[in-house]
């Protein structure tokens, strides 16, 4: 999955009293992704399954972390740990600089985690993604990998009297919030960013994911928006007078279109590099999933805004996500973007597997465009939907009130302190 609600910040802060002394942070100018951290990869041996001793009796499988201890007041300092979500792990610790900075200042280790069956820490290798293997992903699995290396860890280091706080962001923030409910023994706190603990649950509306998005591209330029409606209005038009040699031109497409399918595929192609710019629209250009420029918000208006020609405009600011080297010679419509579970795109991979799996199953992701609340072409996805396709893909049928059994729902508030910006 791409990384989901940017647009809506929700930083849920869950700490127990007196667990860690917070030190007022110094403003620093953030310089993106140039400064790497120095951490050293290493690997726990983790067990498969934390909940049956039959099925895979006690088998284990190497789950890979990063962990630096350059600012640790050895024996005493806090560990802050961060739950690592849908991807590979050094993506995320070379885009957590926050957490090296605060560990600095509060003399903490830090410990970066890498998610059960991403990146490399896939419990059966390539087959990792084979039915019925798959089924050890889930959210309660990963919460016992940490709380079971966190254990361990611990006792190995050691650091049996050192406060953990947990930090993530976006799925890795609902793991953080999770674990602070469920393993309050392991945890002493928990800081999430842009974490849709709600959402996911179901609770909230199906509509507001892409109205934020089109609201970000419309604060930038209130015509921003118009004009990615009005070349999505002539993409319809030309797709119901069937003009694929048109539309393949128009956006230098490898091959024609020759269905509705297709033209259904180039909407979810061209919403989504709009999802990706409006998710990933930090002040400084980065390198995590793909390469994007400065503003990328802005770049994308600026060139929706550049000219009369909506349909080249739209094509360009496509471009932006999927052609950033300028490598490409065409686009082409089922390589570089997949449907899946989640509206908001799976990406490529084998991560893009895991994540699909995940929002076949626990994970709630029934989110639509309108084309009345949001710049995009209606593109509902129901829970109808979504069972149909799951059927089919995975052989799992969702369950898409769990969350608000497992995790609380919108009782997760309750003694949490949470922060809102749009």
């Amino acid at each position: 999955m791409n990384e989901m609600f940017a647009p809506l910040v929700l930083t849920v802060i869950v700490f127990s009293v007196g667990a860690l002394p917070v030190a007022r942070l110094k403003s620093r100018k953030h310089d993106g992704f140039q400064t790497e951290p120095q951490f050293t990869e290493k690997y726990f041996t983790q067990t498969l399954d934390h909940f049956n001793f039959n099925s895979m009796g006690n088998g284990t499988f190497s789950q890979r972390y990063l962990i630096t201890d350059k600012y640790w007041k050895k024996g005493y300092g806090p560990i802050f740990f961060y739950t690592g979500n849908e991807g590979d792990i050094w993506e995320f610790a070379r885009n957590s600089a926050f957490i090296t900075e605060l560990a600095a200042q509060q003399g903490a280790l830090v410990i970066f985690a890498e998610h059960r069956y991403y990146g490399r820490s896939l419990p059966f290798g390539k087959d990792s993604f084979d039915i019925p293997r798959i089924g050890l992903l889930t959210v309660e699995q990963a919460l016992a990998d940490y709380s079971v290396m966190i254990t361990e860890l611990k006792r190995q280091l050691p650091a049996a009297d050192c406060p953990v706080v947990v930090f993530g962001g976006s799925y890795g923030g609902m793991l953080s919030v999770y674990m602070r409910l469920k393993y309050p023994n392991v945890v002493a706190g928990a800081l999430a960013a842009s974490a849709p603990i709600l959402s996911t649950a179901g609770l909230g509306d199906p509509r507001q994911f892409f109205r934020d998005v089109t609201a970000d591209f419309e604060s930038v330029a209130p015509e921003c928006g118009d004009a990615v409606r009005g070349a999505f209005r002539q993409l319809k038009e030309l797709a119901e007078r069937q003009d694929y040699s048109r539309i393949q031109s128009e956006f230098t497409l490898c091959e024609p279109p020759s269905s509705a399918q297709d033209v259904h595929q180039l909407y979810g192609l061209l919403r989504n590099a709009f999802t990706m710019m409006a998710m990933l629209d930090y002040p400084y250009s980065t390198h995590f999933m793909g390469n994007m420029p400065a503003n990328p918000v802005k770049v994308a208006c600026d060139t929706m805004l550049s000219g009369s020609d909506l349909l080249a405009n739209l094509r360009n600011s496509a471009g932006i996500v999927y052609n950033a080297t300028g490598e490409l010679t065409c686009f082409d419509l089922y390589s570089l973007y997949l449907e899946c579970a989640d509206p908001t795109g799976c990406g490529l991979g084998f991560n893009s597997l895991a994540w699909d799996y995940q929002a076949c199953t626990e994970v709630n992701l029934c989110f639509e465009s309108n084309n009345v609340t949001d710049m995009f072409p209606p593109m509902p996805f129901t829970q109808g939907d979504r069972e149909l396709y799951c059927s089919k893909r995975w052989a799992v049928v969702p369950r898409p009130d769990w969350f608000k059994t497992q995790f609380w729902g919108d009782g997760e508030h309750h003694g949490c302190q949470e922060t809102h910006r749009t």
